[in-house]
């Protein structure tokens, strides 16, 4: 078991820190891996809801390859999908999912949110239907810049939610975050809406895995961990949350931890 060089708790969420992005994403995973192993232990079926982003690559490729988890009784979800994006769309979350997940260990069942459906209302119904149909295990995610967590920007965070599945206006600085990474050539082209689960539903999960490594996140992660708890970063809710852990590297750690 790898593990992290340094390791404490903020408020209720433990937060550990690696000496590099490989080392968190192993780390991370084989945790991940121990969970679900002790879930299909004591229960038929597991139940997973997956981020999509570079700080995922790593980790999903080292829980792949850690084995050890039988993924026929794995049901997954994900976080939030981009409105009117088609499936084979290359900025899509469904095709990054369905290449780099389910084509490898072809999962009980994948639930997708479907980004171009002609009634997104219906469609947010729809997912929140499938979500409540069984409880969330295991939640992996990430933190945007701006501190969202999956489309859930400062702008339209609510910790008090009523929906569990919600279409939102994505701001400017996530909008660039999409270009930088890679996934759209230049702004124009970042769809303006999402679809986004909601914090409580995020928070709803028993287990919360937190990936936040580059320095790019450097700043969020500062803000997530020393100022107030707010919806000015929306991550700031995981310090509420005693099953939540973050896993930084030490490019993303603030200086003095």
């Amino acid at each position: 078991m790898l593990s992290a060089t340094k390791f404490f708790r903020i408020d209720d969420l433990m937060v550990q820190i690696y000496n590099s992005e490989a080392e968190m994403a192993q780390g991370a995973a084989e945790i991940a891996q121990k969970y679900l192993q002790d879930i299909l232990t004591s229960k038929d079926s597991a139940t997973i809801l997956l981020a999509t982003g570079n700080s995922q690559l790593k980790f999903i490729d080292a829980l792949i390859a850690n084995g050890g988890v039988d993924w026929s009784r794995v049901t997954m979800f994900h976080l939030d999908e981009y409105l009117g994006i088609a499936a084979d769309h290359a900025a899509s979350f469904r095709r990054y999912l369905r290449e780099r997940v389910e084509k490898r260990v072809q999962p009980k069942q994948f639930h997708y949110i479907e980004g171009d459906a002609l009634e997104p209302l219906a469609e947010c119904d729809r997912y929140t239907n499938l979500l409540k149909a069984q409880p969330i295990d295991l939640c992996c995610l990430g933190i945007g810049e701006n501190g969202h967590i999956a489309f859930n920007d400062p702008s339209v965070a609510n910790f008090q939610d009523s929906y569990s599945v919600k279409l939102v206006k994505l701001d400017a600085v996530n909008r660039q975050q999409q270009v930088n990474t890679g996934y759209f050539p230049n702004l124009e082209n970042v769809p303006q809406y999402a679809f986004t689960l909601t914090i409580p539903m995020i928070c709803s999960a028993k287990k919360i895995i937190c990936l936040a490594p580059e320095k790019r996140k450097a700043q969020a992660v500062k803000q997530m961990l020393q100022e107030s708890i707010s919806i000015k970063c929306p991550a700031s809710i995981l310090r509420q949350q005693q099953q939540a852990t973050l896993f930084l590297d030490v490019n993303s750690a603030p200086e003095h931890f």
